[in-house]
């Protein structure tokens, strides 16, 4: 058995709680990998800022703009910087919450049953290959742990929230991601 599947972590990420989170409800088996992005302030990169946002720190009084989200508890299960670092805030054997109102394939509620993973970026600004060798790496540990997690249930936010989300955006690559998951 995988140590993700057991532990919930990633191996040699950093491991930051977040506050934000829940259990998983019974028999929703983790089927589902769900790529974001984010930038705070928007289009900077960089600083603790979405570490902070993750873990309710964010302070308001850094940029005119965290006022506006300052309130919001989300988190993700585990943050790619621009240099492929990877930060852990949730377990994976938890729900975090990143899906926000969502639906895959006929199913609701993708919080349940997914993994969120968030890039440092922007919808239209290219990725680093660091970022994408890391996504891959997770995603990997991700499909080995659940094999229900296929590449074809690979979505970015935009394909579970159509309308709502357009992360990870038109910058992101996903026939290179795709061609670093395994066959």
């Amino acid at each position: 058995m995988s140590v993700l599947k057991t532990s919930g972590r990633f191996p040699g990420a950093r491991w930051c709680p977040s506050p934000n989170f829940g259990a998983r409800p019974d028999g929703a088996p983790i089927s589902l990998l769900v790529v974001h992005n984010i930038s705070l302030p928007p289009g900077q990169f960089g600083g603790p800022h979405i570490e902070n946002f993750f873990c309710n720190r964010l302070d308001t009084g850094v940029h005119p703009y965290f006022e506006t989200i300052a309130e919001l508890q989300v988190s993700a299960h585990a943050l790619v910087q621009r240099d492929g670092t990877v930060l852990q805030f949730v377990s994976c054997l938890d729900r975090a919450w990143h899906a926000g109102r969502s639906s895959f394939q006929g199913r609701d509620e993708c919080n349940d049953y997914s993994i969120g993973i968030e890039l440092e970026g922007t919808d239209d600004q290219p990725y680093t290959d660091a970022q994408y060798r890391a996504l891959s790496r997770l995603a990997t540990l991700v499909m080995a742990a659940w094999p229900d997690v296929t590449g074809d249930r690979v979505a970015g936010h935009s394909d579970i929230a159509p309308g709502r989300k357009t992360d990870p955006g038109p910058a992101f690559n996903w026939g290179y991601f795709k061609s670093l998951l395994p066959d």
